[in-house]
């Protein structure tokens, strides 16, 4: 089986604003640079997944229909723009939910490996040869849980992550943005 390159995307301040709980579609806005960012890693031949803690399911702010309409949204807006997002995975899991039937310990929830493992076994990826970017250092322990590289990006939450990390995490790369991080990773592995 071919195995791909891949680059994991956060999705709430990496991808799109970072709101707190996004919680109702108007509130949805996808930073200027995301559809671009995207396009660059489709050209390259990178796969682009998502991979999202959504806790705000177990929490009871929304419904996991509700992250499906929201994923919907941003697949129709990068599609228009003629961009590709090839995987979405969601963990809607949290060890303290409110909600009794999301109230257990999983291995989809970041820093967790679970949503990239679900996504090697679909789409034939290479962790090894593959990037995770996020907003917070869950993101880049996930890549160091796989293997892959990781890439902390300042928005959403991500300046003032990049002043507290924890002990024993590094990011490869910090970035001011997703557009910045794509950069980096095309000028690292432009080919292979």
């Amino acid at each position: 089986m071919t195995s791909f390159r891949a680059v994991f995307l956060d999705r709430d301040g990496t991808l799109i604003e970072e709101v707190g709980y996004l919680d109702r579609l108007d509130r949805l806005r996808l930073f200027p640079w995301s559809i671009d960012a995207v396009r660059l890693l489709n050209r390259a031949g990178f796969k682009v997944v998502v991979v999202s803690n959504q806790a705000g399911v177990a929490r009871g702010f929304f419904d996991e229909p509700f992250v499906l309409e929201v994923q919907r949204d941003i697949d129709a807006r990068v599609q228009a723009a003629g961009g590709r997002i090839d995987g979405w995975y969601y963990c809607p899991h949290h060890p303290d939910a409110p909600v009794a039937r999301y109230r257990q310990p999983c291995e989809c929830r970041k820093p967790r490996p679970g949503m990239i493992r679900q996504a090697e076994r679909d789409l034939g990826i290479d962790p090894a040869r593959s990037y995770v970017v996020g907003d917070r250092f869950l993101d880049v322990q996930l890549a160091h849980a796989v293997g892959a590289r990781g890439i902390l990006v300042r928005t959403g939450y991500g300046a003032t992550e990049e002043r507290h990390p924890p002990d024993g995490v590094a990011a490869e790369q910090v970035a001011d943005n997703l557009v910045d991080a794509v950069g980096w990773i095309l000028r690292q592995a432009p080919d292979s």
